[in-house]
């Protein structure tokens, strides 16, 4: 499998993402600067936190003109796997691939910490080797993670099951219904605040984001027929 990880100027998480992919799965990965135009030799592609183009006018909304966004919406519409982590959360939400916006966080301050995710949905590439209900542990670092949708989105998201991810207990950025990450209806794009690429190793705090990585390549295999190890 080819893992594909946006550098997006500002990104400062796409090396996190990189060894995650390497150190969790072993596959194939390479960085992907935002002037590229094909993502066609990709089977998923990483959007990595950080500040792209200093979030100057607001978070992902410079991101969402690059070059490579155009091939992103096109590598997405032919199924490609996409996973955007907190600033790639933030760009895919401006982009249109995933509904609603990410404001200031409630507080005004920036929250940087463990944080325990329940698991709403382990139907997807993303979660499927996750128990429904599990509380996972996930670092998040944002200052703008309050997702916000209007009423009628958030019906269809809950209608839907597009819900993938909501924080348990406490709400660090008064995110709408404790949202913390989403799906788009096709199920191959996953918009998501905190990092599961800061939660692979023990030796970070959890390792819990390790089965997310794994979960893609279990999707990947089952859809070429290969072998898949649960």
């Amino acid at each position: 499998m080819h893992f594909g990880v946006l550098v997006f100027p500002g990104s400062n998480c796409d090396i996190d993402c990189y060894k995650a992919v390497e150190d969790t799965i072993q596959q194939t990965v390479e960085y992907v600067w935002h002037t590229e135009t094909d993502l066609s030799r990709f089977d998923a592609v990483l959007v990595p936190g950080g500040f792209s183009y200093g979030d100057y006018l607001r978070c992902g909304a410079i991101a969402r003109f690059a070059p490579v966004m155009g091939a992103l919406q096109e590598f997405a519409a032919r199924g490609g796997y996409v996973l955007g982590i907190c600033n790639g959360f933030q760009i895919l939400t401006e982009a249109g691939l995933l509904p609603g916006a990410l404001l200031r966080n409630q507080s005004l301050k920036f929250r940087c910490h463990s944080t325990l995710l329940r698991v709403e949905n382990t139907q997807t590439a993303f979660t499927s080797l996750y128990e429904p209900g599990e509380e996972i542990d996930i670092p998040i670092a944002h200052g703008e993670g309050n997702y916000y949708c209007d009423e009628e989105t958030l019906a269809e998201l809950r209608r839907e099951n597009r819900i993938v991810f909501r924080y348990a207990g406490e709400n660090p950025n008064g995110s709408i219904d404790g949202i913390a990450g989403i799906i788009n209806r096709a199920g191959n794009v996953l918009g998501m605040m905190p990092h599961p690429e800061r939660a692979v190793h023990l030796r970070l705090g959890s390792d819990d984001g390790s089965r997310m990585f794994a979960a893609i390549l279990n999707a990947w295999r089952e859809t070429h027929g290969a072998a898949v190890n649960r």
